[in-house]
């Protein structure tokens, strides 16, 4: 997913009458891998292609300004947000505006297949499509695919170039995203027979350091214990304050966005509540946005069954940490950005929500192709707009450390296309809060706060007749994601905590000149062996399992931000980032930092024990803290951000500070 050059600004309308409008390149349209010697002759003129041609709006300019005003405290109009018709009135692409780039389109003979007040999408023969972006399309040979692109960036003519921020589709080879969580019945590889000193019946600790597990390996550390059992709501609820908080998000809308949707969440989510003790959703406080006659792209994305486990988990961890908030799941077409992006659209146009959680992530630059600038100027519009409507946007920062190719090796959830170390998109996009991964440790069954370390594991395996665990110390193999983005610049609202070393120190180990957007903003529990549980039908029998993954960590911050909501009265907080980064270094957050068991500076480890399934014994030995190119230390760092939130986070929205 790429831009260069710093954060994406798109030029006001002109103001001089003088000046007259001229034909607009689209840079970037044409793909880098789109090369002569990868060049594999004309696309079939009976070819059908669709696209979508994203509009500017009136004022690009001017949103992007009010949206930081609006939600930077001490400016004039911090707080005072629009209407979403006030916002779509002042931003967004006029009526007509949006006739004259239909016009264009179907004059070049493409069918309009929809049209908002941020896209129109269209279909057509490759000779509509040449003709209506003056370039050609080919085939192209990329990775043993063939697959098609256009010979040069498209072109759009003086008569729309100023009402055109891009297009996306010409291409075959675009970026997906995938859910970024995991879960841990899904990911245990066949294991031993037997071992001495570790149990033969599934074992797991009501917190941590409770049962002591002798079959460690020696002098990997003095004491190794069993890993926590999966996470109740009940218990992340005290963990974080909540519970002492007395908040339930009451009066709140969280609105949740993953591809597809599955038909029994309503009643999953219902009978998940009450097997722990908690709240059925109440009449009309759940609500879904579908539409399953316009699902595509199934086989790439995984179809419903694919995106269901996901869903399951942000439904029911928002209801979970904030119990009477309004929930509204909408469901993205597919899991590709014009999709993603043309749901959150719609959750803005008509003002939704009052916050949005994304567990979903992509790359910025993959071998299957680079984010373009179309679409990333198509998210900020959402984002921005949103903001303005008092509206914020989480999204979690990915389960592969520092997404490098080195780390996508071994680990369990990363991208085997990325080119490079690199922070993950949208969560790295200046407009939208990153939420980056935590290991929590409960020090009682009732979930009281212990401590918590960076999302990072090492994992090693025990042998099959049970005398050696390989590798030592560890593979990684799960971890949160954050970073220092090449393409972003540092936003305002960073100015005054992320440190220079981190801000001026790429990825690549590269220095920069300029100060750059760091992730992630924030943390919460994450890590896949402090999993939370996730119940689950959708066409099998209900049951229940551990699901880990920065996808835990955006829906609880998204809870969280319900319950400030409900703290403040009701009163919208919008984007959040100026907000957390004005308290960052207060007791509203707690400074993780990566913890060692000492005095040989041994990592904190435990043994995840599932048993003997299928004659097997299926043993694991983790090591936590050990995120892949991350660290968590004092201080602002790059792997959990200012920290996780505390009772005196929510507290702050109650009182005023």
């Amino acid at each position: 997913m790429a831009l260069a050059g710093g954060t994406l600004a798109l030029a006001a309308p002109s103001q001089a009458a003088s000046v007259t409008p001229s034909a607009k390149v689209l840079t970037g349209s044409h793909p880098s891998w789109a090369t002569a010697k990868a060049d594999q002759g004309a696309v079939s003129a009976e070819t059908v292609t669709a696209a979508t041609v994203y509009l500017a709006g009136q004022d690009p300019a001017g949103l992007a300004a009010y949206a930081k005003a609006v939600s930077t405290p001490g400016n004039a109009a911090y707080g005072k947000f629009l209407t979403a018709a006030q916002a779509k009135a002042k931003y967004l692409a006029t009526p007509a505006q949006i006739q004259a780039v239909k016009s264009w389109l179907t004059s070049a003979g493409l069918t309009v297949t929809s049209a908002t007040d941020h896209a129109v999408s269209v279909s057509g023969k490759t000779s509509a499509i040449q003709k209506a972006f003056g370039t050609q399309l080919h085939q192209y040979k990329v990775d043993g695919k063939k697959v098609n692109a256009p010979t040069k960036d498209a072109v759009v003519p003086a008569s729309v170039s100023a009402l055109i921020s891009g297009v996306v589709g010409l291409s075959g080879s675009t970026p997906t995203v995938q859910p970024q969580s995991v879960s841990v019945k899904n990911t245990i590889a066949s294991g031993a027979k037997s071992s001495d000193g570790l149990a033969t019946t599934a074992t797991c600790s009501d917190y941590w350091g409770q049962k002591a597990a002798t079959g460690g390996p020696l002098g990997y550390t003095k004491k190794t214990t069993y890993d926590e059992c999966s996470f109740q709501p009940s218990q992340l609820r005290q963990a974080y304050g909540i519970t002492a908080s007395g908040l339930t998000g009451k009066g709140a809308t969280v609105a949740i966005v993953d591809a597809y949707g599955s038909s029994t969440m309503l009643a999953d989510a219902n009978q998940f509540s009450t097997n722990h003790g908690d709240k059925a959703f109440k009449s009309g406080q759940y609500s879904e946005v579908v539409t399953p006659d316009q699902w595509n792209s199934e086989d790439l994305c995984g179809g419903p069954d694919g995106w269901a486990g996901e869903e399951a988990l942000d439904v029911e961890m928002v209801h979970g940490l904030a119990p009477d908030a309004n929930v509204v799941y909408v469901g993205a077409n597919s899991c590709q950005d014009s999709d993603l992006s043309a749901a959150l659209a719609n959750i803005v146009d008509n003002r939704l929500a009052d916050v949005v959680s994304n567990s979903w992530d992509g790359l910025m630059h993959s071998t299957s192709g680079d984010e373009s600038a179309a679409q990333i100027a198509a998210y900020e519009q959402i984002f921005e707009q949103g903001a303005t409507e008092g509206m914020g946007f989480d999204f979690s920062s990915g389960d592969c450390g520092d997404n490098s190719p080195a780390a996508a090796a071994t680990g369990v959830n990363c991208d085997s296309t990325t080119t490079r170390a690199q922070a993950a998109y949208p969560a790295s996009d200046p407009w939208a809060t990153d939420v980056g991964g935590t290991a929590l440790a409960v020090s009682s069954k009732k979930g009281t706060y212990g401590f918590e370390t960076d999302m990072g594991t090492l994992r090693s395996v025990l042998s099959t007749d049970g005398t050696a665990w390989s590798p030592l110390p560890g593979a990684f193999y799960f971890g949160g994601g954050g970073g220092t983005s090449e393409d972003f610049a540092q936003p305002w609202y960073q100015s005054w905590t992320v440190p220079n070393s981190l801000s001026h120190t790429l990825m690549t180990g590269a220095k920069s000149k300029t100060a750059q957007r760091v992730t992630p903003d924030v943390a919460m529990n994450g890590d896949l062996y402090t999993s939370v549980l996730v119940g689950m039908s959708d066409g099998a029998p209900y049951s229940e399992g551990g699901y880990g993954g920065t996808s835990v960590s955006a829906p609880e911050f998204s809870a969280v931000q319900a319950d400030a909501i409900q703290a403040q009265h009701g009163r919208p907080i919008g984007f959040a980032n100026p907000e957390i980064y004005l308290k960052a270094g207060s007791r509203a957050f707690t400074d993780v930092i990566n913890k060692t068991t000492k005095p040989g500076q041994e990592p904190l480890n435990a043994i995840y024990d599932a048993g003997i399934i299928s004659g097997s014994l299926r043993v694991r030995l983790v090591a936590f803290g050990r995120d892949y190119g991350l660290a968590a230390t004092k201080g602002y760092d790059d792997a959990t951000g200012v920290g996780s939130p505390t009772e005196a986070y929510l507290n702050s929205f109650r009182y005023g500070w």
